[in-house]
């Protein structure tokens, strides 16, 4: 019996994955043509269609998309058992995915990374700033990054970072305009800086607590964003309140360009946790990661 091309399957695959000949070519380092070919001749011998295209998008047919569910792990677990023989060479080498928010990467990866990265060349570590909840399984990531109480089950989560505290900021000129809130019920009637994690995702319930009664409050104003940064900037222009963790905001409230409220409505909580599936066989570099950024004080990684 001839043996199938796992090329073409591969490809497949990458494609119904990506929901893009443009993305997928890229992640191949193939032509989007000799992609389109690919898919079309294993369609051609498969006498089915995998792949409904349009001019916007690609997605799986019903029989594509029960071929990627059947394939497309084994494909991972190839790469996954290709990376580990990186353990025989002398020195840990190749790429370790992470998806995350701008705030962390600024904070506590690149600054507890660059040592990992200098002293290691032949590691490299790739950011993809989402703020949506990607399925790290699905989107072949080494690992992601959220807030303690976010994280499934089913995942390892390493603590890599402290409490956090949240900040509840605006300018001096605009609270000259509208009293300071004493209570969070009290923004309502202020301009909010608001945030939009993804493009499916409603506006972002500002989440406050005192003496162990949580309170949330669905803000308005004229500004919406999807990064932090612009948020700080949005405040800094007296668009109204931001709220954000404190660090964001931390050389403008030394500064006095920002003042802040309600202040004992925002105790600490869990910070950030590196998470990834437990079935995961780390490679050499993805565990150099994971140790580098392992806050050891806060005790065993939590499951």
């Amino acid at each position: 019996m001839a043996r199938r091309n796992l090329n073409d399957l591969l490809a497949f695959v990458t494609v119904a994955r990506e929901g893009s000949f443009t993305r997928a070519a890229a992640t191949l380092g193939v032509t989007q043509s000799a992609l389109s070919q690919a898919i079309s001749g294993l369609e051609a011998r498969l006498r089915i269609r995998l792949l409904t295209r349009t001019t916007r998008s690609v997605s799986s047919t019903a029989a594509g998309e029960r071929l990627v569910q059947a394939i497309g792990h084994r494909f991972d677990e190839i790469e996954a058992e290709l990376d580990a023989l990186t353990e025989l060479r002398d020195k840990p080498a190749g790429t370790v995915r992470i998806t995350c928010g701008d705030h962390v990467v600024r904070t506590t990866l690149l600054p507890k990374l660059a040592p990992v990265l200098h002293k290691y060349p032949d590691v490299k570590v790739e950011f993809d700033v989402n703020y949506g909840f990607r399925d790290i399984v699905a989107d072949r990531f080494d690992a992601g990054v959220r807030l303690g109480d976010t994280i499934d089950k089913d995942m390892i989560a390493v603590p890599i970072g402290p409490k956090l505290r949240m900040a509840a900021v605006a300018t001096a000129a605009y609270f000259a305009s509208k009293p300071k809130p004493k209570t969070p019920g009290d923004l309502i009637e202020h301009r909010c800086i608001n945030i939009r994690f993804s493009a499916q995702s409603g506006l972002y319930v500002w989440g406050f607590e005192r003496r162990g009664q949580p309170l949330n409050v669905r803000v308005d104003g004229q500004v919406i964003c999807n990064t932090t940064h612009h948020m700080v900037d949005a405040a800094l222009a007296g668009l109204g309140i931001a709220f954000l963790p404190e660090e964001e905001f931390a050389p403008h409230l030394e500064e006095g360009r920002l003042i802040r409220v309600l202040d004992d409505w925002c105790p600490p909580f869990d910070g950030y946790y590196l998470y990834y599936p437990s079935r995961r066989q780390p490679s050499p570099a993805f565990s150099l990661v994971v140790d580098a950024l392992r806050v050891t004080s806060a005790g065993k990684p939590k499951r």
